[in-house]
């Protein structure tokens, strides 16, 4: 392999170079309980073979309930390259990617999709590498009526399906102010309200902070026909706290629309929405957008490496994890994707009843071990050996 080439993703090469017992059982140990296949319309994979993208579903399962009857519900998930050079004037770049993903979001209605989730900053390049503020501020729009929300609110209504729009919003009740941003859209075409980014990273190349500041919104969890949904935008999956005030809130699937390289993070990136599924009895959808993105003018690291043109390889793989700690292949690491996964809500209730996680998770101690850490005369407890002086 050339040292510029990128594998298709981890699963292929499991599958190139092992079969049979060998194969299952790797997979069992890496992805816990087997996902089964769902058959996906012919013509929704006829349509995204014509248009290069992959198109693959998989199904969770939970045990039947006397009281309860299944609440089978498929989550949809899209990761994709940008569609023209980042030098294009920005109204055709936006309109490349509302043809590009309009495509999409239609193979996703087709396939049944009830709830889907797009990347982080989906319109746009992430161009926050960069920290110029234009041409790229731009790209910024309301969250409430701006031309993206009304292109999805019209799809919304045409599938049946709440989407999560995840783009760079410009506040305009409050002076413009610019936030990164996921509207949530019902069914019914109509916005149900916003989740913003809690945590901003400074790290490498990510110098978001440029740009716009922390969420003051909290952990908003929304109720829709498809179960309580939360958004834990990108740099986000590393707080497990953050993680945690979603599952307080109620949520029941909790989506982490990303934009995060190989050189940065693509080693945890397997484990942790997983494993805040596992904690905190959800399901969790880790969404990360693909490919390379290259930009007119050279910009520095904060990892002192020399001034550079791209922020490296955006390696997609997005998954969906269960609250049993199961999760599905990933999608491509380079290519644009839909990843369908029907799941019964009903699992989260049943892993809770079993682990019991939230029953035994004590917060009156954090809440007063947080409060202490947050003041300012805070002193670490920390118990030290006695030693006697020797005469």
């Amino acid at each position: 392999m050339a040292s510029n080439e990128q594998i298709h993703s981890l699963e292929k090469v499991l599958e190139d170079k092992l079969d049979g017992e060998d194969l299952a059982e790797v997979k069992r140990i890496l992805y816990g309980s087997p996902c089964e296949k769902i058959d996906i319309p012919q013509n929704v994979l006829d349509n995204a073979s014509k248009n290069d993208f992959e198109v693959v579903g998989y199904k969770m399962t939970a045990k039947p309930e006397s009281t309860r009857a299944p609440r089978m519900v498929r989550i949809g998930a899209i990761q994709n390259k940008i569609v023209l050079p980042t030098s294009a004037p920005i109204g055709e770049q936006i309109k490349a990617m509302h043809d590009r993903l309009g495509l999409m979001i239609d193979a996703a209605g087709e396939s049944g999709v009830n709830v889907l989730c797009l990347q982080e900053a989906w319109t746009m390049p992430f161009a926050f590498c960069t920290r110029e503020k234009h041409p790229w501020m731009q790209f910024a729009e309301s969250a409430e009526n701006g031309a993206t929300t009304l292109f999805l609110q019209e799809l919304a209504k045409k599938w049946n399906m709440v989407i999560v729009s995840p783009i760079l919003e410009r506040d305009e009740e409050h002076q413009d102010t610019i936030w990164n941003t996921a509207v949530v859209i019902s069914n019914f075409g109509r916005v149900i309200g916003k989740s913003r980014k809690n945590h901003i990273p400074r790290v490498g190349d990510f110098n978001e902070s440029t740009y716009y500041s922390e969420s003051e919104l909290g952990h908003p969890v929304f109720e829709t026909q498809f179960g309580m949904i939360g958004i834990n935008i990108c740099y986000g999956r590393h707080h497990p706290l953050n993680w945690l005030g979603y599952s307080l809130n109620g949520a029941e699937i909790v989506f982490n629309p990303s934009a995060t390289i190989g050189a940065l993070s693509e080693p945890l990136w397997p484990i942790e929405a997983r494993c805040h599924a596992i904690a905190n009895c959800y399901f969790t959808v880790a969404i990360n957008r693909v490919g390379t993105e290259h930009f007119e003018n050279e910009f520095t690291s904060a990892d002192g490496k020399p001034a550079h043109n791209d922020f490296g390889h955006f390696y997609g793989s997005s998954y969906v994890a269960a609250p049993n700690g199961s999760r599905t292949p990933g999608l491509s690491r380079v290519n644009d994707g839909l990843l369908v996964t029907e799941v019964d809500l009903n699992l989260v209730r049943q892993v809770r009843d079993r682990w019991c996680f939230q029953m035994t998770q004590r917060l009156p101690v954090y809440r007063d071990l947080l409060n202490q850490a947050s003041s300012p005369e805070f002193k670490r407890k920390i118990i030290r050996e006695k030693v006697k002086e020797c005469w």
